[in-house]
Protein backbone atom coordinates (compact mmCIF):
# COMPACT_ATOMS: atom_id res chain seq x y z
CA UNK A 1 0.00 0.00 0.00
CA UNK A 2 1.61 3.38 -0.99
CA UNK A 3 0.59 6.75 0.59
CA UNK A 4 0.99 9.93 -0.05
CA UNK A 5 0.74 13.62 2.09
CA UNK A 6 -2.58 15.14 1.30
CA UNK A 7 -4.53 18.19 2.01
CA UNK A 8 -6.48 16.31 4.72
CA UNK A 9 -3.56 13.93 6.14
CA UNK A 10 -1.95 10.83 5.13
CA UNK A 11 -3.95 9.29 1.62
CA UNK A 12 -3.39 5.64 1.63
CA UNK A 13 -3.76 3.98 -2.12
CA UNK A 14 -4.32 0.47 -3.00
CA UNK A 15 -1.35 -1.61 -4.07
CA UNK A 16 -0.79 -0.62 -7.72
CA UNK A 17 -2.46 -1.92 -10.51
CA UNK A 18 -0.73 -3.17 -13.63
CA UNK A 19 0.23 -0.42 -16.27
CA UNK A 20 -2.82 -0.35 -18.77
CA UNK A 21 -2.27 -0.69 -22.37
CA UNK A 22 -2.06 1.52 -25.72
CA UNK A 23 -5.48 0.56 -26.95
CA UNK A 24 -6.80 1.22 -23.39
CA UNK A 25 -5.06 4.00 -22.58
CA UNK A 26 -6.55 5.55 -26.25
CA UNK A 27 -10.26 4.15 -25.30
CA UNK A 28 -10.06 6.17 -22.14
CA UNK A 29 -8.98 9.29 -22.75
CA UNK A 30 -10.76 9.52 -25.92
CA UNK A 31 -13.65 8.98 -23.50
CA UNK A 32 -12.45 11.76 -21.32
CA UNK A 33 -12.36 13.80 -24.69
CA UNK A 34 -16.28 13.08 -26.14
CA UNK A 35 -17.55 14.16 -22.88
CA UNK A 36 -15.23 17.10 -21.88
CA UNK A 37 -13.31 17.95 -24.92
CA UNK A 38 -11.91 21.08 -23.19
CA UNK A 39 -11.28 20.87 -19.74
CA UNK A 40 -9.96 23.65 -17.23
CA UNK A 41 -8.93 23.91 -13.89
CA UNK A 42 -11.20 25.13 -11.04
CA UNK A 43 -8.39 27.65 -9.75
CA UNK A 44 -10.03 31.52 -10.68
CA UNK A 45 -7.28 33.36 -12.13
CA UNK A 46 -7.06 36.63 -14.70
CA UNK A 47 -2.99 36.49 -15.65
CA UNK A 48 -0.22 34.60 -15.34
CA UNK A 49 0.58 35.96 -11.85
CA UNK A 50 -2.55 35.74 -10.48
CA UNK A 51 -2.71 31.93 -11.43
CA UNK A 52 0.89 31.50 -9.85
CA UNK A 53 -0.42 32.81 -6.52
CA UNK A 54 -3.72 30.72 -6.44
CA UNK A 55 -1.80 27.18 -7.04
CA UNK A 56 0.94 28.46 -4.55
CA UNK A 57 -2.09 29.26 -1.82
CA UNK A 58 -4.02 26.06 -2.83
CA UNK A 59 -1.64 23.98 -0.88
CA UNK A 60 -3.32 21.83 1.91
CA UNK A 61 -6.47 24.00 0.81
CA UNK A 62 -9.73 23.52 -1.23
CA UNK A 63 -10.05 25.10 -4.83
CA UNK A 64 -13.00 26.75 -3.74
CA UNK A 65 -12.16 27.56 -0.63
CA UNK A 66 -8.72 29.67 -2.70
CA UNK A 67 -11.49 30.98 -5.04
CA UNK A 68 -13.74 32.45 -2.21
CA UNK A 69 -10.32 34.20 -0.56
CA UNK A 70 -8.64 35.40 -3.93
CA UNK A 71 -11.41 37.51 -5.45
CA UNK A 72 -11.43 40.22 -4.21
CA UNK A 73 -6.97 39.74 -3.55
CA UNK A 74 -6.94 39.93 -7.42
CA UNK A 75 -9.05 42.54 -7.36
CA UNK A 76 -7.02 44.88 -5.65
CA UNK A 77 -3.16 43.24 -6.57
CA UNK A 78 -3.04 40.94 -9.65
CA UNK A 79 0.44 41.99 -10.46
CA UNK A 80 3.53 41.24 -8.41
CA UNK A 81 4.37 45.07 -7.86
CA UNK A 82 0.78 45.54 -7.18
CA UNK A 83 1.42 42.60 -4.14
CA UNK A 84 4.53 44.66 -3.07
CA UNK A 85 2.68 47.94 -2.55
CA UNK A 86 -0.88 46.09 -0.56
CA UNK A 87 2.25 44.46 1.65
CA UNK A 88 1.84 41.26 3.65
CA UNK A 89 -0.44 42.43 6.40
CA UNK A 90 -2.65 43.58 3.42
CA UNK A 91 -2.47 40.05 1.57
CA UNK A 92 -2.89 37.96 5.07
CA UNK A 93 -6.29 40.01 5.44
CA UNK A 94 -7.27 38.25 2.54
CA UNK A 95 -6.70 34.75 2.84
CA UNK A 96 -6.44 34.20 6.62
CA UNK A 97 -9.22 31.82 5.95
CA UNK A 98 -6.89 29.54 3.99
CA UNK A 99 -4.46 27.33 5.32
CA UNK A 100 -1.04 28.07 6.76
CA UNK A 101 -1.85 31.23 5.38
CA UNK A 102 1.05 33.20 7.01
CA UNK A 103 3.93 30.48 5.38
CA UNK A 104 2.12 30.78 2.06
CA UNK A 105 1.96 35.14 2.74
CA UNK A 106 5.49 35.21 3.28
CA UNK A 107 6.39 32.94 -0.26
CA UNK A 108 3.66 35.57 -1.87
CA UNK A 109 5.73 38.29 -0.67
CA UNK A 110 9.22 37.01 -1.73
CA UNK A 111 7.98 35.58 -4.79
CA UNK A 112 6.44 38.75 -6.09
CA UNK A 113 9.81 40.62 -5.08
CA UNK A 114 11.81 38.40 -7.11
CA UNK A 115 9.67 38.63 -10.07
CA UNK A 116 9.92 42.38 -10.06
CA UNK A 117 13.59 42.89 -9.41
CA UNK A 118 15.03 39.41 -11.67
CA UNK A 119 11.68 38.98 -14.38
CA UNK A 120 10.84 42.62 -15.09
CA UNK A 121 7.82 41.42 -13.35
CA UNK A 122 6.89 38.65 -15.98
CA UNK A 123 5.97 34.86 -14.79
CA UNK A 124 8.98 32.86 -16.41
CA UNK A 125 7.74 29.88 -18.69
CA UNK A 126 10.66 27.58 -17.21
CA UNK A 127 10.25 25.06 -14.95
CA UNK A 128 13.63 25.89 -13.82
CA UNK A 129 13.05 29.37 -12.73
CA UNK A 130 9.71 28.58 -11.52
CA UNK A 131 10.72 25.80 -9.23
CA UNK A 132 13.29 28.26 -7.84
CA UNK A 133 10.63 30.94 -6.21
CA UNK A 134 10.32 30.66 -3.05
CA UNK A 135 6.87 28.24 -2.43
CA UNK A 136 6.86 26.98 -5.54
CA UNK A 137 7.32 23.17 -5.93
CA UNK A 138 7.11 21.17 -9.08
CA UNK A 139 3.33 20.34 -9.21
CA UNK A 140 2.89 24.59 -8.74
CA UNK A 141 5.46 24.95 -11.48
CA UNK A 142 3.79 22.49 -13.72
CA UNK A 143 0.28 23.71 -13.39
CA UNK A 144 1.45 27.08 -14.81
CA UNK A 145 2.92 25.34 -17.30
CA UNK A 146 0.14 23.48 -18.33
CA UNK A 147 -2.57 26.24 -17.96
CA UNK A 148 -0.70 29.14 -18.94
CA UNK A 149 1.91 28.46 -21.53
CA UNK A 150 0.40 25.58 -22.78
CA UNK A 151 2.99 22.85 -22.24
CA UNK A 152 1.98 19.29 -22.11
CA UNK A 153 3.14 19.46 -18.20
CA UNK A 154 1.58 17.33 -15.72
CA UNK A 155 0.71 17.93 -12.14
CA UNK A 156 0.25 15.23 -9.65
CA UNK A 157 -1.76 15.76 -7.08
CA UNK A 158 -3.56 13.17 -4.44
CA UNK A 159 -6.90 12.61 -6.91
CA UNK A 160 -4.31 11.44 -10.01
CA UNK A 161 -1.72 10.04 -7.56
CA UNK A 162 -4.92 7.51 -6.67
CA UNK A 163 -6.91 6.85 -9.33
CA UNK A 164 -3.78 6.33 -11.28
CA UNK A 165 -2.82 3.29 -8.61
CA UNK A 166 -6.59 2.53 -8.48
CA UNK A 167 -7.00 2.05 -12.29
CA UNK A 168 -3.64 1.72 -14.35
CA UNK A 169 -3.91 4.73 -15.89
CA UNK A 170 -0.66 5.87 -14.38
CA UNK A 171 0.92 4.07 -11.46
CA UNK A 172 3.65 4.58 -9.40
CA UNK A 173 4.82 4.33 -6.31
CA UNK A 174 5.64 8.45 -6.07
CA UNK A 175 4.51 11.31 -7.56
CA UNK A 176 7.40 11.36 -9.63
CA UNK A 177 6.41 7.73 -10.57
CA UNK A 178 2.67 8.74 -12.00
CA UNK A 179 3.82 12.00 -13.74
CA UNK A 180 6.38 9.62 -15.74
CA UNK A 181 3.97 7.43 -16.49
CA UNK A 182 1.36 9.86 -17.72
CA UNK A 183 4.31 11.14 -20.02
CA UNK A 184 5.29 7.46 -21.09
CA UNK A 185 1.72 6.17 -21.20
CA UNK A 186 -0.42 9.11 -22.36
CA UNK A 187 -0.89 9.08 -26.16
CA UNK A 188 0.58 12.68 -27.38
CA UNK A 189 -2.76 14.22 -28.72
CA UNK A 190 -3.78 13.38 -24.97
CA UNK A 191 -1.37 15.26 -23.31
CA UNK A 192 -2.00 18.57 -23.07
CA UNK A 193 -5.02 17.85 -21.27
CA UNK A 194 -4.61 14.79 -19.58
CA UNK A 195 -4.22 16.03 -15.62
CA UNK A 196 -7.08 18.32 -16.03
CA UNK A 197 -9.04 15.13 -16.87
CA UNK A 198 -7.77 13.01 -14.28
CA UNK A 199 -8.10 15.57 -11.38
CA UNK A 200 -11.38 16.07 -12.05
CA UNK A 201 -12.24 12.18 -12.39
CA UNK A 202 -10.87 11.68 -9.24
CA UNK A 203 -12.62 14.79 -7.69
CA UNK A 204 -16.01 13.87 -8.92
CA UNK A 205 -16.43 10.60 -9.90
CA UNK A 206 -13.22 8.45 -8.59
CA UNK A 207 -13.36 9.51 -4.94
CA UNK A 208 -11.22 8.58 -2.20
CA UNK A 209 -13.76 6.67 0.20
CA UNK A 210 -16.93 5.87 -2.19
CA UNK A 211 -16.46 5.91 -6.02
CA UNK A 212 -18.48 6.13 -8.03
CA UNK A 213 -18.20 2.87 -10.04
CA UNK A 214 -21.88 2.61 -11.09
CA UNK A 215 -21.62 6.34 -13.70
CA UNK A 216 -17.88 6.04 -14.25
CA UNK A 217 -17.36 6.63 -18.01
CA UNK A 218 -14.53 4.52 -18.21
CA UNK A 219 -15.20 1.07 -15.67
CA UNK A 220 -14.71 -1.02 -18.69
CA UNK A 221 -10.90 -0.43 -18.61
CA UNK A 222 -10.26 0.03 -14.69
CA UNK A 223 -8.26 -2.18 -13.11
CA UNK A 224 -9.92 -1.58 -9.38
CA UNK A 225 -10.99 -5.05 -8.30
CA UNK A 226 -13.36 -3.67 -5.62
CA UNK A 227 -15.87 -1.96 -7.59
CA UNK A 228 -18.73 -0.22 -5.85
CA UNK A 229 -22.33 -0.88 -7.00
Amino acid sequence: MAVLAGGRGLVHIPAMAKQLGYHAMQAIFTRFRDLEPEPKGELEHVNAYTLLVAVALSAQATDKGVNRATRGLFAVADTPEKMLALGEEGLIDHIKTIGLFRNKAKNVMKLSRILVEEYGGEVPSSRAALQSLPGVGRKTANVVLNMWFGQPAQAVDTHIFRIGNRTGICPGRDVDQVERAIEDHVPAEFQIHAHHWLILHGRYICVARKPKCAICPISEWCQFEDKTT
